[in-house]
């Protein structure tokens, strides 16, 4: 099965998705609560600067030295890694793409019949790749939900490729 979806149509640049390496990317979002909760604006640079300012206090309260604690959250997050459910947005793929200002719909084609989806409701997408810790193999490589869930429990499964028009 190839894994491989590229992103093309009319795009300044075509992009190839790899859903296998996903799984390392931060920006990734569990599913089984995705849908569920309550979505907050994040400022990245916010969150990237508590995360430092929080190491930063731990190593000056605590040492260099790893604590204990840290290699539990570590086995934790792990174990959720290998079991978890995982999607990823689709905005930034297409934002890397460089959508030409012409285009106004987004088709996923799959093994069935295309899907058309406007290109507003397209940055919504949520691109499901994972799950129970899992590649999707039989019916993936990704599965595609709408960004207001109206599909988390019956998602657009076996796209193959992505044409922006």
């Amino acid at each position: 099965m190839n894994s491989i979806i590229m992103i093309n149509g009319k795009v300044n640049f075509q992009i190839t998705l790899d859903p296998g390496v996903w799984i390392f990317d931060d920006r990734k979002v569990d599913l089984t609560t995705y849908f569920t909760q309550e979505k907050e604006a994040k400022d990245e640079l916010e969150e990237y600067t508590k995360s430092v300012s929080k190491h930063w206090d731990r190593e000056i309260i605590e040492g260099a030295i790893v604590p204990p604690t840290l290699k539990t959250e570590r086995t934790f997050k792990k174990q959720k890694v290998l079991n978890g459910t995982f999607g990823i947005p689709f905005k930034p793929f297409l934002e890397n793409a460089e959508i030409q200002e012409d285009a106004t719909m987004v088709q996923f084609i799959t093994a069935d019949e295309p899907v058309t989806v406007p290109l507003e409701k397209a940055y919504e997408i949520i691109l499901g790749f994972s799950l129970k810790g899992k590649p999707l193999q039989e019916d993936g490589p990704i599965h595609l939900y709408f960004g207001d869930g109206s599909n988390a429990s019956n998602p657009i499964k076996n796209i193959k490729e992505i044409c922006v028009i």
